[in-house]
């Protein structure tokens, strides 16, 4: 009689868990390294799941930043409807917790028009910020301190001024590579305003602990084979400069942008800055490119395996062998919710 009370109380317990992510709004999240395929397949879930996209790309808020951050062009959007593109200026400044805010009140509207919301990018802070409800405290500015620092760093370098964070938050330097300039001055500028590390104040955010979701959650995370992961990169860097990466690098720099603007230090623009400034050459500004994005997918993929709750989904399979394993981690999660698309219904 214990055994059967027992497993009658774990179902039950099962049933309430259930009920509860229920009663949560459904969100789809998709995410994975650069060049991985993400866009593609997620117009073809979009259709599918009668979505609209919002984007979690960190760089593809503003304007006149398009070939550098592959930009899904409006004639491949196929009618899905995409947020967060395009609304900011290169001089202006987006956080993780302006993504933060903006994505949890469309998530809403989204949902209360009987659509799917879809969180779509590569950005991982932004969106595990999201999934998980990270919280954030706004510690304020200091434009005259912050035009210090970047007067200091270009006297000095960005070695210089690494140094610098490093000797009042050696632990915020570890994680902030020499050349993020702009990370490095708000962690010296957050330290300067607070009186505290900058890392002190991100411990209530500490990575690997187990987190719960506010949305019934389904998190993909597209994988493929390294080398071809690699290639395909190289492909893409090959083509954004045939589209024209320099020109709308040049037109970017003829709007004497400030020193901690965005494009400064975004990866494919800051190289090709350093060669239209006379640096480094083409050939060299295109080395450091396709090196240093590799580099930038390996870190991609590094935050996304460490990820509470993500489904790993390898690209390397036919298309429609992955639209089905989607399907098959998806299905049962949101159907009190939605119907799938009655003319893309899987089978």
């Amino acid at each position: 009689m214990k055994e059967v009370k027992i497993i009658r109380t774990m179902q039950q317990g099962n049933e309430m868990q259930q009920e509860a992510s229920n009663r949560k709004l459904p969100l789809l999240v998709l995410v994975g390294p650069t060049a991985v395929g993400k866009t593609a397949l997620s117009i073809e879930l979009a259709k599918r799941y009668n979505a609209e996209i919002i984007s979690g790309d960190s760089m593809q808020v503003y304007r006149g930043m398009d070939i550098g951050t592959a930009k899904i062009k409006e004639e491949e959007r196929e009618g899905i409807v995409h947020h967060l593109i395009d609304i900011c200026n290169p001089e202006e400044s987006f956080s993780a917790a302006d993504f933060q805010a903006k994505a949890k009140a469309l998530i809403a509207d989204i949902h209360s028009r009987g659509k799917l919301p879809f969180v779509v990018g590569g950005t991982g802070l932004y969106i595990e910020s999201l999934c998980y409800e990270f919280r954030f405290v706004d510690h304020g500015s200091d434009d005259k301190f912050r035009a210090e620092m970047e007067k200091y760093a270009a006297q000095h370098g960005n070695e210089a001024l690494h140094l610098k964070l490093s000797q009042v938050d050696a632990e915020a330097a570890a994680r902030l590579h020499p050349n993020d300039t702009r990370r490095i001055i708000r962690a010296l500028e957050v330290q300067h305003l607070t009186g505290k590390p900058y890392s002190e104040h991100q411990s209530g955010q500490e990575r690997g602990q187990e987190k719960e979701s506010p949305y019934n959650l389904v998190i993909l995370g597209l994988t493929r084979d390294r080398a071809k992961l690699y290639e395909r990169i190289e492909q893409r860097i090959d083509l954004m400069l045939e589209e024209g990466l320099v020109d709308e690098v040049r037109a970017l720099l003829a709007r004497e942008l400030p020193m901690h603007a965005v494009p400064r230090q975004a990866l494919g623009y800051k190289e090709i800055i350093a060669y239209l400034q006379g640096e480094i050459s083409y050939e060299r500004a295109v080395e450091l490119l396709k090196r240093d994005t590799r580099r930038f997918a390996k870190r991609q993929l590094s935050w996304f395996r460490h990820m509470q709750g993500l489904h790993f989904v390898d690209m390397d399979q036919n298309f429609e062998e992955i639209l089905q394993s989607i399907h098959a981690i998806i299905a049962g999660k949101f159907q009190d919710h939605l119907e799938y698309s009655t003319n893309q219904s899987f089978k």
